[in-house]
């Protein structure tokens, strides 16, 4: 009985444990207070399944990604080391370098002319001249007045293609007891020959440069065809008409022309020669006609 007596005394509340919640110190009650929020928190940290989260029970996944970021950050500098290594074994292999060279819009100028000029030819690097056409052109009209425009196209790993937009001649200038040579652009080459080209007119009697000018400019838009039946070209102006050219054919016709109406009314010579019956010249100044050498007048 004694031990039950004991047991009820230690188990039983004190009556006045409420009277001495209220006369907790404030102190007193502030502690019991944070004791009773930290259990709350306790709780709350719970899993559904009751247990607590503890920091070790995170740990694995802090582990598993972090060595994903590291494996993937290696992959990285892996991937960029070997692309690395293929670009420069690229650039010192003969891949790099150009084998062959195909070039076209050329008429009178040769693939060495060309290659010359441009510094496109077997053994030169291809991004040398890949994406450098402007430059390429610029160059290549100082080294050659003949070079005008030049684009280029890769084909395959080390093919070049050269496209070339050739400034053709347009004849040969009378300078004294020599020769220049004139381009189709107007422009007079200061090389001299002791003898004109073959298949070229020869420019005479033009003192004036502007003069010069403007009768290329107009024989530049000729037919072929035309252009290789002129022989020569003289300046020979009159009172009535300071733009008179008197042409030679090849053909052993004259012609009496205009400079201004040049490239027009020269597209009326193969019909009027095709009505002529004997040599003769034709007149081009105003309208066409031709008549016989016989009946010569100027």
């Amino acid at each position: 009985m004694k031990g039950v007596g004991a047991m009820a005394i230690f188990k039983r509340k004190p009556k006045n444990e409420k009277k001495r919640l209220d006369q907790l110190t404030p102190w007193e009650r502030y502690q019991r207070e944070a004791a009773a929020n930290h259990a709350d928190e306790e709780k709350r940290h719970f899993k559904w399944s009751g247990k607590r989260i503890r920091i070790g029970d995170k740990l694995p996944k802090l582990k598993t990604q972090r060595r994903k970021l590291v494996t993937k950050r290696a992959a990285l500098l892996i991937g960029l080391f070997l692309m690395g290594i293929i670009i420069a074994g690229y650039f010192i292999s003969p891949y790099s370098h150009i084998q062959k060279v195909t070039i076209s819009g050329t008429e009178k100028l040769t693939t060495k002319q060309v290659e010359h000029a441009t510094n496109i030819k077997p053994g030169v690097s291809v991004w040398a001249v890949i994406g450098h056409d402007t430059a390429t052109s610029k160059a290549a009209l100082k080294a050659n007045p003949q070079v005008g425009k030049v684009s280029t196209k890769l084909v395959g790993y080390n093919q070049i293609k050269v496209k070339v937009n050739e400034i053709r001649i347009a004849g040969y200038l009378v300078t004294g007891s020599h020769y220049q040579r004139v381009l189709e652009n107007g422009r007079i080459l200061s090389t001299t020959y002791s003898q004109p080209g073959g298949g070229y007119p020869i420019y005479n009697n033009f003192k004036s440069g502007a003069r010069l000018q403007k009768m290329i400019a107009q024989y530049a838009k000729l037919p072929s065809a035309v252009k290789h039946n002129i022989s020569e070209i003289r300046y020979a102006p009159n009172k009535a008409n300071p733009e008179r050219v008197h042409l030679y054919m090849n053909d052993g016709n004259e012609v009496y022309a205009t400079i201004s109406t040049f490239a027009s009314k020269m597209t009326y010579y193969n019909g009027i020669v095709a009505k002529m019956k004997t040599k003769g010249i034709i007149n081009l100044e105003v309208g066409a006609y031709s008549y016989s050498f016989k009946n010569t007048k100027n």
